[in-house]
């Protein structure tokens, strides 16, 4: 389990399949009210706490995101209590530390980042003519971002792109439909093709 401070109200989990199994907590359970989900959202907290200084009292709003091959990610952003506290029983205080607002959303893309070109170079010329030559590359947020469609690919190819793309960059939860929005598409197709080949 990695988290990082994005903000001061907010933090990102990065929860690995394994983390997840250890637990007796399979994919599918994240979208249900049970108590293993319940012990392992306390666990993050805590952890969050003592390694971060991040206080989860009051509202949360939690974002899950189901990434390919990679496990989850968890977006955590703490907000403000509404009304004034002076006026509310300490019994609603205590509802109010864990009113939690979740929202889960599973992407099928295969997308990475890496804080260096010469990283993504690096794993473009790994997986030319061997794994693929496809993806699209986008500028977000100051790092260079590979998104894959993973259809058509079978299971070994699947698995082979995953490791070579986590060995030179990292998984990300940002979506599809952020890059689109808010990245600079660099390179519309062929992106594994025109890094390995521009950067010979």
């Amino acid at each position: 389990m990695r988290m990082e401070r994005l903000s001061q109200d907010k933090i990102r989990i990065f929860l690995t399949f394994d983390d997840l199994s250890e637990r007796g907590i399979q994919k599918e359970d994240m979208w249900r009210e049970i108590p293993k989900v319940h012990e392992l959202f306390s666990e993050m907290m805590d952890q969050a706490y003592n390694e971060l200084g991040f206080d989860a009292s009051g509202p949360l709003a939690v974002e899950v995101f189901a990434m390919p091959a990679q496990g989850m990610v968890v977006i955590v952003t703490r907000g403000k209590l509404d009304r004034d506290v002076e006026s509310s029983s300490e019994e609603e205080l205590e509802e109010e530390v864990y009113e939690m607002e979740v929202t889960l959303e599973q992407s099928e893309a295969i997308i990475y980042r890496f804080r260096d070109i010469e990283d993504a170079i690096g794993a473009a010329k790994t997986l030319n003519h061997h794994l693929t030559e496809e993806g699209r590359m986008y500028r977000y947020q100051n790092q260079w971002v590979l998104c894959f469609d993973p259809a058509g690919l079978e299971t070994a190819g699947y698995n082979a792109l995953i490791a070579v793309l986590a060995e030179y960059g990292e998984a990300t939860s940002v979506t599809p439909a952020v890059l689109e929005e808010y990245g600079q598409l660099v390179i519309a197709s062929n992106a594994v093709k025109v890094l390995a080949e521009h950067f010979a």
